[in-house]
């Protein structure tokens, strides 16, 4: 009986360890995003991470946009951006100790590192 409960408890330990060790993802993240034609863009991230869920907004000069499908699982992230009628996949990797996001944009995987926004 007592190694159930040192095993159950162990396990919750480590779910809860996972969880708090992706909250850093939660805010706002910026970056320069390079379009088809080659001109770059400013493109901000909003991310609220609940459990392995992720949700958000993505606000580009075109304007604000839901985020839909958002999960993560360790340090790896995936979401869909709904642009109008689009939806364009996003992939990434949270990097802790640089307080970064490299993110793959789009069908042709446009690269992009994402910095937390400073608050204003």
């Amino acid at each position: 009986m007592k190694r159930k409960v040192l095993i159950s408890t162990g396990l919750v330990c480590i779910a809860l360890a996972a969880f708090a060790y992706f909250a850093d993802v939660n805010g706002k993240w910026s970056a320069m995003l390079k379009g088809p034609d080659g001109n770059e863009f400013p493109i901000t991230y909003t991310f609220k991470a609940d459990g392995a869920t992720l949700t958000g907004t993505v606000t580009s000069e075109i304007g604000t946009f839901n985020i839909s499908d958002g999960m993560v699982k360790g340090d790896s992230l995936w979401f869909t951006a709904n642009i109008n009628t689009m939806k364009i996949k996003n992939k990434g990797r949270y990097y802790a100790d640089g307080d970064s996001i490299s993110l793959r944009v789009g069908a042709r995987s446009t690269h992009t590192t994402l910095k937390r926004a400073a608050d204003k």
